[in-house]
């Protein structure tokens, strides 16, 4: 079954309570459960991490190398804005990455406008709530089956 790894950045741990009225009232555990039910339907199995640390991030990033993973869900947080790090992690790794925004960023603060991480994956979802994380899965899937046929 392939495995896709789900990796949440700094303050996500906060969903359902921080700025809801940016990023809805859905809780970080209801997001994984979310991911891994559409996971299971599309044969994929999803492990969930969250970090507030950029190091622990990276270390999951090298992890999910090592244990043969075939898709990353990256949502870096505020680490997509600035940490080069994280985008040479992403990059160090031979697995597909999509990275995933709850919010607009490109109708937020101009800070949050670039992406560092961003051209280290291979497709984004930004601004489509929850839904991207499925929308990224989804995606993935799709590239293997296309890539099997």
């Amino acid at each position: 079954m392939p495995l896709a790894v789900l990796i949440h950045g700094p303050n996500l741990n906060r969903l359902g309570t921080r700025e809801p009225e940016i990023y809805g009232t859905t809780t970080l555990a209801e997001v994984n459960a979310l991911v891994e039910v559409r996971g299971r339907e599309l044969g994929w199995e999803v492990e969930s991490f969250q970090s507030n640390h950029e190091g622990a991030l990276i270390d999951r990033i090298h992890a999910a190398a090592d244990q043969g993973a075939d898709g990353l869900v990256i949502n870096p947080g505020a680490l997509a804005h600035y940490s080069y790090a994280l985008a040479d992690a992403i990059r160090s790794v031979d697995i597909p990455a999509v990275e995933v925004h709850i919010s607009d960023t490109e109708k937020r603060e101009e800070w949050r406008r670039v992406s560092v991480t961003m051209p280290a994956c291979r497709a984004s979802f930004v601004g489509r709530g929850i839904e991207g994380y499925v929308a990224a899965l989804e995606l993935l899937a799709m590239d293997q089956a296309g890539a099997a046929e």
